[in-house]
């Protein structure tokens, strides 16, 4: 490991660096006469990189040496997450798509043959809703949970459904295929420890103003639990332009792809704000090597209680679906298609 120490450092401060580095088991040695440069001769672990971040007398880690985190690549070949029928990463794509929250059963089974119809391999939808206002629609919970116990039976359709609570992660990993940690809920590391030991996959969603590095550091909190069935969310961050919702970072995409061996997904719904610019955002998160999409759909956005200006209608969503399969074919990837509904074979 290569650190930069800060210029001038006090003497305590140095000694508290060196101390640290004998007690991980590191022979020090400074590269330079000024002490600015010091290399730490070891094995590493994940946690060490962390340790050596939190003395302030440590400017920055130039090369973390063998003490690679989790997440990064590092040589390390695609993650690959399963859940129900859809596969991410290693050249698979699979579509995520449904309502922003459970609101009635009709409508829940609908939209899942819908979108299951027109390429999703998962439904999302929202049995816990978390809003900026506490006098907003805040989703069905249990009663919403029990919805989508129903309708991944009747169609088998796998469930992404978001967990807000620790105390609510057994009873919704009781139900879904894959745990939603929505962007609200990317530092609540209490949650993120809660859904690493239940070992389901887990959708990371970027919060608003993370970044890169913060999202990384999040899925690690999972990832230190033992459950490597990670996926990351671009969903846009936010901006000073009210043009669109948030700033979809499609940059991020790119380097996310190259920086860690985790599945990189895109919610070009989140990120517009607007339906016609859903489709448009789609193309362009796939084109940046996303594994997946997670698009809100709904027959009638007129009538949902949340996030209805965003919702794009089914036949919408099957454009979507036909343009990633030509977008990822140029990369010799594959979208996964899902099988038909119980009903309809």
């Amino acid at each position: 490991m290569l650190l930069r120490l800060r210029k001038a450092l006090p003497p305590e401060q140095l000694q508290a660096v060196l101390e640290l580095a004998r007690e991980l088991g590191y022979a020090p040695h400074f590269l330079e006469s000024g002490k600015e440069l010091l290399r730490l001769e070891g094995v590493g672990r994940p946690e060490h990189r962390s340790r050596f971040e939190d003395l302030v007398g440590v400017a920055a880690i130039l090369d973390a040496g063998s003490a690679t985190e989790l997440h990064e690549r590092a040589g390390r070949p695609d993650t690959v997450v399963t859940a129900g029928e859809a596969r991410f990463g290693g050249g698979s794509v699979s579509l995520i798509a449904g309502p922003c929250a459970v609101e009635s059963w009709p409508r829940l089974l609908e939209i899942a043959r819908e979108v299951q119809k027109h390429g999703a391999t998962l439904l999302r939808g929202g049995a816990w809703k978390p809003r900026t206002s506490p006098y907003s629609f805040q989703g069905m919970k249990g009663d919403g949970l029990e919805l989508l116990r129903r309708v991944r039976a009747e169609t088998g359709i796998g469930i992404v459904t978001e967990v807000l609570d620790p105390r609510d992660v057994e009873a919704v990993g009781a139900v879904a295929d894959m745990f939603q940690i929505g962007a609200r809920s990317m530092q609540n590391s209490a949650l993120l420890i809660e859904v690493g030991r239940y070992g389901k996959p887990v959708l990371l969603k970027r919060s608003f103003s993370a970044t890169v590095r913060e999202l990384l550091m999040a899925a690690e909190f999972v990832l230190a639990q033992g459950n490597r069935q990670v996926i990351l969310c671009e969903r846009g961050v936010r901006g000073f332009d009210p043009t669109t919702r948030n700033i979809l970072d499609v940059g991020a995409v790119a380097h996310l792809k190259r920086a860690t061996h985790l599945p990189v997904i895109v919610d070009p719904s989140h990120a517009a704000g607007r339906s016609d610019l859903v489709r448009p955002l789609a193309r362009a998160g796939i084109a940046a090597g996303a594994d997946g999409l997670i698009v809100e759909v709904h027959p009638d956005p007129s009538e949902v209680h949340s996030d209805g200006s965003q919702a794009v209608l089914p036949h919408t969503f099957g454009e979507i679906a036909a343009d990633t399969r030509v977008i990822a074919a140029l990369d010799r990837r594959r979208v996964v298609e899902p099988s038909l509904a119980p009903a309809e074979r």
